[in-house]
């Protein structure tokens, strides 16, 4: 048979942190891949998700909430910003 022995339970939280080297219950990362966009303000702001990899789930939410707000932010001030001319309008010659 291999693995632990018959009868024996699950380890305890000190033998746990001890074999592993690792407090389960600590923040650990999501390792979620973030994709540059090619817009520095929005990939900062994806930037700073990784804040939350070090955080309880508790602290995610004031990191989550800042980086809505920053990402709206952003996508106002696109909206703000005047586009390109509209093109001539096309009048056909109507006989």
């Amino acid at each position: 048979m291999s693995g632990p022995s018959a009868g024996a339970g699950p380890r305890s939280f000190p033998e746990a942190v001890a074999e592993t080297g690792h407090d389960p219950a600590a923040p650990a990362p999501l390792d979620v891949p973030r994709t540059p966009t090619g817009s520095a303000e929005v990939d900062a702001w994806l930037e700073r998700l990784a804040d939350a990899d070090h955080l309880g789930t508790d602290g995610h939410v004031e990191v989550y909430e800042d980086v809505h707000r920053g990402l709206r932010d952003a996508l106002t001030a696109l909206d703000a910003r005047p586009g390109p001319p509209a093109p001539p309008a096309q009048h056909g010659n109507r006989s």
